[in-house]
């Protein structure tokens, strides 16, 4: 009997624990975000991601002992096995011999399978030895809801007492298609290479037998090659690189590396969304309209001259930028209530072929009946950046990716920015003090817009100041300018902020010291609330907490982190210290 009571014990802790476990998975799928591009929010949960390897990325002397030979034995017992396990149950159906690929000199035939959270490439013969292998798992591989893996993962390892450099990656992608007319050819290698053996003659470009002109450089573990000239319209390339390229060991690649591409056919552009959009009303005084185009454009044909702004025959004055596939126009000064304007792209506005648009691009919004409050938060020039440093941005790991927007550091150089790639910055670029005057001058004004926004915000009474301390975790916030005189916190449950139907409502949270959120500890918007009008002016260091979703701006005095897989719509913008990346962090453009 005693027994029979014991065996109950066990069997209903054994419940228990399961229970546990699924209430822990699904507290990860209620607070995680994994978001991208393709990415559909009711998926839910962390993005899947490649979390240890056998034979581990770098290893050596694979399936045999540590001796310069190796024995008849030895070669018996070599394993053909590789794995990857992943922090997730992954979908079955998307693993296979087209998503986990083993490559050496060739490709390597051999069979997957998928047990638990670990894939297993079965090579149909043993490896080679003194050979140099590359495991790359795709982006084709997807979880149990849907969400794919972010970046292709790639590892090596050798059989040998030497791994060779490889090239895992190159962009554009062999044959890759509509590839853009200026576009930098780059191949990643898989370890650091002498840039000595980085030249003309190991990294070539080809238009059939015809060598292209142009300038090879090496960064990092990535080689460029950019033609002097913008490349042909509807024309196959073939690039090379040489086994003269060699590591730092002095051992060379493989074997020559060679693939090709073909560029965009005569594409005419078109306008494909802009903000405000058509009939827009409402629309914040502050606003800098643009517009989004089908293809990159020639940036020198995106001037005042073909995106104007007018009220009525008024022409409004303004500056024009243009980044990624978005034109933007800045008025010199706040629009006037109560009043319509109307935007136009020209036939001037030209793609990279000097292919204008078909006929001029009109849309027209208009501004509320009442200016609002004066107190808003004007961005100004640092708008443009998701974020914005004085010393340092560092991705620290996994492939984080901002959306939309430009990364900036200044006084910081170059080098003080880390981790791009594996991070990317889509329509968007990196804007380091050392690029040269004219980048200099305008990371300089875009610290003073931030300085200026940073004191306006830290002050602003317009409407009086509520009082908040502590955690505001499980709190919902009316529009408003919210003060703590020292710490405030997200901790554990929602913090939601309720426009009440008005889109142009706004928030300002003045926190004297530090602000932070944590697992759980979400911002969430209801009623038409918007992202671009909440900014958490913040006397310190700011955290966004492990798989928090993130509303607003930050303006820190000091450094800004996001912790592992947190997302954010809005902005870091930091003063004086640096905005890190933990791992794969998300930035979306409020």
């Amino acid at each position: 009997m005693h027994s029979d009571n014991n065996f109950t014990i066990k069997l209903k802790c054994m419940k228990l624990k399961k229970l546990l476990t699924t209430l822990a998975i699904a507290s990860l799928v209620l607070f995680a975000g994994c978001k991208n591009d393709d990415y559909v929010v009711k998926n839910g949960g962390p993005c899947p991601a490649v979390i240890s390897t056998t034979p581990a990325s770098g290893a050596t002397l694979v399936g045999r002992s540590k001796v310069a030979s190796i024995t008849a034995s030895e070669q018996a017992l070599r394993t053909t096995t590789v794995t990857a396990t992943f922090n997730k149950k992954m979908d079955p159906k998307t693993i296979n011999e087209s998503s986990f690929i083993l490559k050496s000199t060739a490709g390597i035939v051999g069979t997957v399978s998928y047990t638990d959270s670990t894939a297993t490439f079965t090579a149909s013969t043993k490896f080679a030895d003194n050979t140099t292998f590359t495991a790359r798992i795709t982006t084709a591989v997807k979880d149990l809801m849907g969400n794919a893996l972010q970046a292709d993962y790639v590892w090596t390892f050798s059989t040998g007492t030497t791994i060779l450099p490889v090239v895992i990656a190159t962009s554009p992608l062999n044959n890759a298609i509509n590839v853009a007319l200026n576009k930098v050819v780059t191949a990643n290698f898989s370890m650091l290479i002498d840039p000595l053996t980085v030249s003309g003659t190991t990294f070539t470009l080809k238009q059939g037998a015809a060598n292209v002109s142009g300038v090879v450089t090496y960064s990092g573990t990535t080689a460029s090659f950019t033609p002097d000239n913008d490349l042909s319209i509807n024309t196959i390339y073939t690039a090379t690189l040489t086994a003269g390229i060699k590591n730092l060991d002095g051992s060379t690649i493989a074997k020559d590396t060679t693939w090709s591409f073909s560029t965009s056919a005569v594409v005419v552009p078109t306008v494909l969304f802009t903000d405000p959009t058509n009939l827009d009303a409402n629309v914040a005084l502050n606003k800098t309209v643009s517009a989004t185009f089908s293809i990159v454009m020639n940036p020198s044909t995106i001037t005042t001259s073909t995106f104007t702004l007018k009220e009525g025959t008024n022409t409004i004055n303004g500056v024009v930028t243009y980044s990624g596939s978005t034109a933007s126009f800045k008025p010199n000064s706040d629009l006037v209530a109560g009043k319509t304007y109307t935007a136009t792209i020209t036939t001037g506005a030209k793609n990279i072929a000097n292919t204008p648009l078909t006929a001029n691009y009109t849309w027209t919004f208009s501004t509320p009946l009442i200016a609002a409050t004066p107190s808003f938060v004007n961005l100004l020039t640092v708008e443009r950046f998701a974020i914005i440093s004085g010393v340092g941005v560092s991705n620290n790991a996994g492939a984080s990716v901002i959306n939309n927007m430009d990364v900036g550091i200044y006084p910081g150089a170059r080098t003080s920015i880390t981790g791009f790639p594996p991070a990317t910055i889509v329509n968007g670029n990196i804007f380091a003090a050392d690029d040269g005057a004219a980048t200099a001058a305008m990371l300089k004004q875009a610290k003073l817009d931030l300085v200026a926004a940073y004191l306006f915000a830290e002050s602003c009474i317009a409407m009086p100041p509520q009082t908040v301390s502590g955690n505001q975790g499980g709190k919902t916030l009316a529009p408003g300018i919210y003060k703590s005189t020292s710490t405030l916190s997200v901790d554990g449950s929602d913090l939601t902020l309720d426009a009440q139907g008005n889109p142009d409502a706004y928030w300002i949270f003045q926190v004297a010291s530090s602000f932070t959120t944590t697992t759980g500890g979400n911002i969430k918007l209801i009623g038409g609330a918007q992202a671009k009008n909440i900014f958490w002016q913040t006397g310190s260091s700011a955290t966004i907490g492990t798989y928090t979703t993130f509303y607003g701006n930050i303006l820190a005095l000091q450094s800004i982190t996001l912790d592992s897989y947190a997302v954010a719509t809005g902005r870091m913008l930091a003063r004086n210290g640096a905005v890190v990346m933990t791992s794969t962090n998300i930035i979306n453009k409020p």
